[in-house]
């Protein structure tokens, strides 16, 4: 498959990594910074171009005819959208833009139709979107939700009092009852997809596969509590922090958010009628507390610096017991961020990429067994995908127990005419079943690629 990014800024970076870990994909990238595309190009095997994405002599010079997909990423919707159209009349490859002002959020449908895009991508809506699943269960560090069958992807932090430590993995849906599977445990010695003779212990972070109705029980019978999010505070009001906003005073939580730029405040105060707007720096400790730190059921940091937000993180977990989030935008990052155990972490750029590889993916394979829903898992080592089997496979009508699967591969959930449960050995897979495979095998594009 022939791609090409225009905008090789944070997000088209990403989006090159990941793209180019795909197989049988060659990436053309187009900047108008040198310096840019020569930083990607030392990390990448990718033909650069200088030039301006909208150009018709640029998109000619990078094969736009031969071209399967084009993505724009600039820093301008409107230079995304023209980037777009123009690359649909000087070929026939499928686009995808990224637009983030508000403006156009009411209007995405007619500018798709129109414009004949084949989807527009929103990072800052998209963060703000993951934020609010985790104020739907806040006890979580992290929630994925496959929306085809309801089921929730959760990772949580194994503490004392949950009386897990030590337990085999095979043992814990037996000894709680509940149909759920633990796909993932992440500590110390690495990133593991156990098997059933696996332990785990506290401070491990637990990734679970279990649907809606297991996961309330499953945190009351190891004592975690989930109780709901009535009231947040917002640090930063940028245009993350918009879309957070109107996504949590839709889920009827109160919002109060912190920005210190007056005229934003103006802004929000227009746009926001129902959130409460403080003019004020986030970083003062003393405005936090007057605010109601210590009381709030949840701190969100959405100031433009990731090391602000992490700080904000730690703090708030030294004041309150309230659910913490902190927006990060460096991937590189990650994993010095997870043993300081702040609360959840919201990397923009990865959601934004897992969303565009499900669709390169689908495109791959356009018949058979779509990839419907993509998920990074496990720091980005592993991948969570939802496959619907539309067509005869291999893998079709054979045990499980039978069927000679990838290394490190887990069959996480079976759906069957509406009914969804954890697969055991004796299950078949059929034709019209919706399937769950968590994986550090990246590239799986088919049903059929479960397969060693």
């Amino acid at each position: 498959m022939q791609i090409i990014i225009v905008g090789c800024g944070k997000v088209g970076a990403t989006l090159a990594k990941s793209l180019a870990q795909e197989q049988q994909t060659d990436l053309t990238l187009i900047d108008t910074r040198p310096e840019k595309l020569e930083a990607i190009a030392d990390e990448l095997d990718a033909l650069t171009i200088e030039g301006n994405g909208a150009s018709f002599h640029t998109l000619m010079e990078a094969e736009i005819e031969k071209a399967d997909l084009l993505i724009a990423v600039t820093g301008s919707d409107e230079l995304n959208l023209l980037c777009c159209l123009i690359a649909q009349k000087a070929g026939s490859c499928a686009t995808i833009a990224r637009v983030r002002n508000p403006v156009y959020s009411e209007e995405i449908n007619f500018i798709k139709e129109r414009l004949g895009i084949k989807m527009i991508i929103n990072p800052e809506q998209t963060a703000a979107e993951e934020i609010a699943r985790l104020h739907r269960v806040p006890t979580a560090i992290k929630i994925d939700n496959f929306a085809r069958t309801g089921v929730d992807l959760l990772k949580i932090r194994v503490l004392p009092e949950h009386r897990l430590d030590g337990l085999l993995i095979s043992d814990i849906a037996e000894k709680y009852h509940l149909d759920i599977l633990v796909c993932g445990i992440e500590n110390a010695d690495g990133v593991t997809i156990p098997s059933g003779s696996d332990r785990i212990h506290d401070g491990d972070l637990v990734t679970i596969l279990c649907g809606p109705e297991n996961t309330v029980q499953l945190f009351k019978k190891i004592g975690l509590k989930s109780s709901k999010v009535r009231n947040a505070i917002l640090i930063g009001g940028g245009t993350t922090c918009y879309y957070t906003a109107h996504a949590l005073l839709k889920m009827n939580i109160d919002v109060k958010i912190v920005e210190k730029n007056k005229d934003r405040c103006e802004e929000l105060s227009d746009l926001l009628p129902e959130a409460t707007i403080i003019n004020g720096d986030g970083t003062d400790r003393a405005l936090l507390l007057e605010e109601g730190l210590e009381t709030t059921d949840s701190v969100v940091a959405l100031t433009n610096m990731d090391e602000e937000n992490v700080f904000l993180s730690l703090y708030c977990k030294s004041k309150t017991k309230a659910k913490l989030v902190a927006k990060v935008n460096r991937l590189e990052f990650d994993d010095i961020l997870d043993p300081l155990d702040i609360g959840s972490l919201v990397f923009p750029k990865y959601l934004t990429a897992d969303r565009i590889l499900r669709y390169v993916r689908a495109m791959e394979n356009a018949s058979g067994s779509n990839v419907e829903t993509l998920y990074h898992i496990l720091d980005g080592r592993a991948e969570a995908l939802e496959f619907v089997i539309r067509d005869n496979s291999p893998v079709l009508g054979v045990p499980l127990a039978e069927l000679h699967l990838k290394p490190s591969l887990l069959v996480g959930s079976l759906n069957r005419n509406g009914k969804t449960k954890v697969p055991r050995g004796q299950d078949t897979l059929e034709i019209g079943d919706t399937v769950i495979i968590i994986t550090t095998q990246k590239g799986l594009k088919d049903i059929s690629d479960i397969l060693a």
